[in-house]
């Protein structure tokens, strides 16, 4: 059973969300605000956290960034009225892994939240399949229909990244941070030239994945069965 915590210094919202995911079977931890969530988090783990962004002592995106720099592999659900589109950006440019603007669907709360703790579940192997293909970090290839082929480091490291999380809109910074590191010199042109490499490698109607561009965002990893 896994373990989510509600950061929301709104007990009618914690209330809300509480009961959408104990009904479908999670155990649950209530925040009131971001000071308080890293402290609990720090005492104990969970698995995944949603969050809100305007609450009083530390908000949800000082709270994001904290958590970014502690726990590169929790998954993190930003849950806000917030929705303009450079709040998202400021969200994932910080690490956040998803966002779902108030008022939500219930449903789809619990969807997306299904679904952060199966790409992480997922990234944590060591071999990933997505569309048609199997790609292998024990030897750095990609396997489709029998045939294994190796590409270049950097861009087998970009395509790790994304597929792990299929349906996760990665911002361009977090990419580089990533796969070049934070001391990379370069430019965001050198991303944007491998994900064009891959595109030209990987053509969606025979490998049934795309990389998608996310105008203002970044990049993320469409696959289809």
């Amino acid at each position: 059973m896994s373990g989510i915590m509600i950061v929301d210094d709104d007990a009618n919202i914690r209330e809300l969300v509480r009961t959408l995911l104990c009904n479908d079977g999670f155990e649950v931890v209530e925040a009131f605000d971001g000071a308080d969530a890293a402290r609990k988090i720090s005492a104990g783990a969970v698995d995944l956290v949603i969050v809100d962004v305007m609450m009083p002592n530390m908000d949800g995106f000082e709270l994001c960034e904290r958590l970014r720099g502690q726990y590169n592999d929790l998954p993190i659900l930003m849950l806000t009225a917030l929705g303009e589109i450079f709040h998202k950006a400021r969200g994932f440019g910080l690490g956040v892994d998803d966002y779902l603007t108030k008022p939500f669907d219930g449903d789809e709360l619990v969807m997306r939240a299904r679904a952060l703790l199966r790409r992480y579940k997922a990234e944590s192997s060591a071999v990933l399949r997505v569309g048609g293909v199997t790609i292998d970090r024990n030897d750095y290839c990609v396997e489709s229909d029998g045939a294994r082929e190796n590409i270049p480091m950097k861009e087998f490291e970009l395509l790790f990244k994304l597929a792990g999380f299929p349906g996760r809109t990665f911002s361009r910074n977090k990419l580089i941070e990533d796969v070049w590191g934070v001391d990379f010199e370069g430019n965001e042109r050198t991303l944007d030239v491998h994900i064009n490499r891959l595109r030209d490698r990987f053509p969606a109607e025979r490998y049934r994945f795309k990389i998608v561009t996310v105008r203002g965002l970044g990049y993320r990893l469409e696959a289809s069965s």
